[in-house]
């Protein structure tokens, strides 16, 4: 059966998110199987969770530890102008709460970030020819306190890009390509953000939660979230929100909208938000792997049939993600400019 074929007899209506052990992946029949698992539950949830990933317990411990430690600086600190991520035109540094607002239904994300992108722990030979041929590689923005913070930020990058790389192969055997197929297109360096929701105290309906419903703009999202913390909830095709509870030793895989393209919405890029009413702080680190900004996103050969003929018209991934993050942006300046001039 194809995919098409297959796709048609996806509900959605799920009420679990799968999980899926990447400890046997040595060779291409295990890649294979794995891959069957993870085309599965891209089918039908979008999301699934991933167990030995192989991203070592005391890398997660210190960008753990070095999160924690900076989000608990004085709101002053975090705030330096050369630390603000709109310095920049690339959404480097640290992200205030209420700065940006996903959802225009909603008033504001309450969530405090802090965004970098590619950079060796020690400067290479050839970092320059990186910078030359990637153009989303731009300078990261580093606090001078917590020390230690940069390390751990950088060491945990590498070892999820890692991951990011294992995964853009399974994809592709899911999709019934060459293994290799997305190696020339996602080569693009990911951005990553270091996250902190305070404890959500306003009334439910106040239009202001951890960060609204949305889908992801990139391809795939890696997401780490503090165990015994829920927050996250997908949502099903009955409009059921299904909470993503955090397993310990694992992550959070989830679709993003430009490989739902990809795969002519084969593959589901899923409603999610985080809501944290645990009374709590709570913190997690998604990384946005996508592909090259110049790749021509449209719908794949084995994801088009007769009875399922491509649902997009092609778009280059730089333009639609650039789109998306200025939106997303944008709405909040608005919804908070109208309301000090209400």
């Amino acid at each position: 059966m194809s995919l098409a074929e297959t796709a048609a007899s996806v509900s959605g209506a799920f009420d679990s998110i799968p999980v899926i052990d990447l400890g046997c992946a040595s060779t291409h029949e295990e890649r294979a199987a794995l891959a069957r698992q993870i085309r599965d539950a891209c089918m039908n949830v979008g999301f699934f969770y991933i167990k030995n990933h192989g991203i070592p317990e005391e890398t997660i411990d210190k960008i753990f530890s070095a999160m924690k430690a900076f989000f608990s600086l004085p709101v002053e600190e975090k705030m330096k102008s050369e630390l603000h991520h709109r310095q920049g035109a690339h959404y480097r540094g640290f992200e205030p709460l209420l700065d940006s607002n996903i959802d225009p239904a909603n008033r504001g994300d309450l969530y405090e970030g802090f965004m970098i992108g590619w950079e060796e722990l020690v400067p290479q030979d050839d970092d320059e020819d990186k910078v030359n041929r990637d153009t989303m590689v731009f300078p990261n923005l580093w606090p001078s306190e917590p020390a230690g913070f940069r390390e751990a930020f950088i060491n945990y990058y590498h070892a999820a890009f890692g991951v990011g790389k294992v995964l853009r192969c399974l994809f592709a055997l899911g999709l019934d390509l060459p293994e290799t197929y997305f190696d020339d297109k996602l080569k693009r360096y990911p951005m990553m953000r270091g996250l902190h929701y305070p404890p959500q105290t306003g009334p439910e309906d106040d239009g202001i939660i951890g960060i609204g419903a949305h889908s992801d703009f990139e391809c795939f999202t890696i997401l780490w979230q503090e165990p015994g913390i829920q927050a996250l909830q997908i949502l099903n095709s009955e409009n059921k929100w299904i909470n993503a509870t955090p397993i310990p030793g694992t992550l959070v895989i989830n679709v993003g909208d430009l490989l739902s393209r990809w795969t002519n919405n084969i593959f589901r890029s899923t409603v999610h938000r985080a809501i944290n009413r645990s009374g709590v702080r709570r913190y997690s680190i998604p990384m946005f792997i996508g592909a090259n900004p110049h790749v021509e996103v449209e719908p794949l050969p084995t994801c088009v049939s007769p009875e399922r003929p491509a649902k997009y018209e092609t778009i280059t991934s730089g333009e639609y993600v650039r789109r998306h993050v200025q939106e997303m942006y944008q709405r909040s300046r608005t919804t908070f400019d109208g309301a000090a001039k209400a």
